[in-house]
């Protein structure tokens, strides 16, 4: 089960009718599978999925439904708003080392 509703991310971004829905529902299940893969870990593991996680989820479907072309103008091209990434680097698996 996502994290975000179709519901809740078409009255994000303001989307009436069904006619977006099946695009809508793919950029939710690819946004949640590249955060998973941001933070090392399935956002599952985040149960309940805390309210900014949902947020930067909202924001990378926006992010991916509006950059849907290879070049959008007035755009940058980039992997993810950078609003997403600082979000999530507070879920983000930390990796250290003690230098041996």
């Amino acid at each position: 089960m996502s994290a975000v509703s179709l519901e809740l991310a078409k009255a994000h971004m303001k989307i009436d009718g069904n006619a977006e829905d099946e695009l809508v529902s793919l950029y939710i299940d690819g946004a949640e599978t590249w955060i998973g893969n941001y933070i090392g870990k399935p956002i599952t593991d985040l149960d309940p999925v805390p309210a900014d996680v949902k947020i930067a989820i909202l924001r990378l479907v926006s992010f991916y439904f509006e950059c849907r072309n290879i070049a959008t103008f007035g755009l940058s091209m980039q992997l993810a708003p950078h609003t997403v990434t600082s979000i999530l680097d507070n879920y983000r698996e930390k990796w250290f080392t003690d230098g041996e």
